[in-house]
């Protein structure tokens, strides 16, 4: 039992919790559970009803992907007003020998050289370089960067904080929603305009321009719900009953991603491609798989050819964080050698 490890993927809203063991090049998952996480007060709550909950005695180590900056072994969550989570503290309460935190972006980074084709979805092919660096970039509640770049033969992961930086937009429409937001806020980051609770400031901002019009079924729906940002984008993709204004929404923020997924793989020099991590991406497929996104990311002037070269992708996996995470808290992830690739793990009924 002493390559059991409690793995963590610990997200704005929710949080996933599973025991796992290596297997192979991956880990094989032993029990799985999720959480919710505006019905707990703290991390250690969740923790200790998933422990309650399964048979762990043997465990005694534990490795968490954090949506925050980790500084000193310590990270306070972004998007959440939990207590502070330092992982000496941490494990002295678990009663664990040990407890590591890192940050989901970068979790997310040492997971990339594992995955296969199935767990992809390919925009742009690209040429690809094997030993070149990587990037993600990850919408969810908030936005998270990341990159790895080639150590020796195999690879490391560096976190950023890229989502907290200026929003520069990329065309007349997003200049206009900058100069909005601007006009509300004093500073606009790129967070503000492409994430989950972004949406709904792109909704606002595009329902006060001239002509627009919100229907009144919409509405009633967003006045009704907690939160608006899954009515949005519901009714942008709704094919019987699409709301134009939804639609106009939902292209608006494929376009600020495009332009910042651009963006991030100059600044990485990604040439071994560029991944859209988060939750969002893969339940706005239709909208991405079209030639504007891709064309989007490409838009960069004299630099256009290169972009037009970088493998594009949109990851399929929703636990890649939960896995590099894993991989993180196995020692596994100081120099990343990808094995062939085969699935990073497997869910128990």
């Amino acid at each position: 039992m002493h390559s059991l490890l409690l793995a963590g993927d610990v997200g704005g809203t929710k949080t996933v919790l599973a025991l796992v063991t290596p297997s192979g090049g991956g880990v094989r998952v032993v029990a799985e559970a999720q959480f919710e996480n505006r019905g707990y007060a703290s991390l250690a709550e969740i923790v200790a009803e998933f422990l309650a909950g399964h048979r762990a005695a043997g465990v005694s180590r534990a490795s968490f992907s954090v949506a925050g900056p980790v500084i000193g072994g310590g990270v306070t969550l972004s998007n959440l007003s939990w207590p502070e989570v330092d992982e000496q503290a941490f494990a002295a309460e678990l009663g664990f020998e040990s407890v590591r935190l890192v940050n989901d972006l970068q979790a997310t980074a040492y997971a990339l050289p594992f995955l296969s084709s199935g767990h992809l979805l390919t925009l742009q092919p690209g040429r690809g370089e094997a030993l070149a660096a990587r990037a993600v970039i990850a919408p969810g509640t908030g936005l998270g960067e990341a990159f790895l770049v080639p150590a020796g033969n195999g690879f490391h992961a560096f976190p950023s904080e890229g989502g907290h930086a200026d929003f520069a937009p990329a065309d007349a429409l997003q200049g206009e929603l900058c100069r909005y937001l601007l006009d509300r806020e004093g500073r606009v980051s790129v967070e503000d305009v492409c994430s989950g609770r972004g949406i709904p400031t792109l909704y606002g901002f595009l329902r006060g321009r001239p002509g627009a019009r919100e229907p009144a079924w919409l509405a009633d729906e967003l006045a009704a719900a907690a939160d608006p940002t899954p009515v949005i984008v519901e009714a942008a993709l709704d094919t019987t009953r699409p709301a134009p204004l939804c639609v106009e929404t939902l292209r608006l923020f494929a376009s600020i991603l495009a332009s910042e997924a651009g963006n991030l793989a100059l600044r990485t020099l990604a040439t071994g491609g560029v991944y859209l991590g988060g939750g969002i991406p893969p339940r706005i497929l239709p909208v991405l798989r079209g030639d504007e996104f891709v064309a989007g990311f490409r838009r960069k002037a004299r630099l256009t050819e290169l972009l037009s070269e970088i493998p594009l992708h949109v990851v399929l996996e929703p636990r890649t964080a939960l896995f590099g995470a894993a991989r993180y808290g196995f020692d596994l992830a100081s120099a990343v050698r990808p094995p062939t690739p085969a699935p990073l793990g497997v869910a128990l009924p």
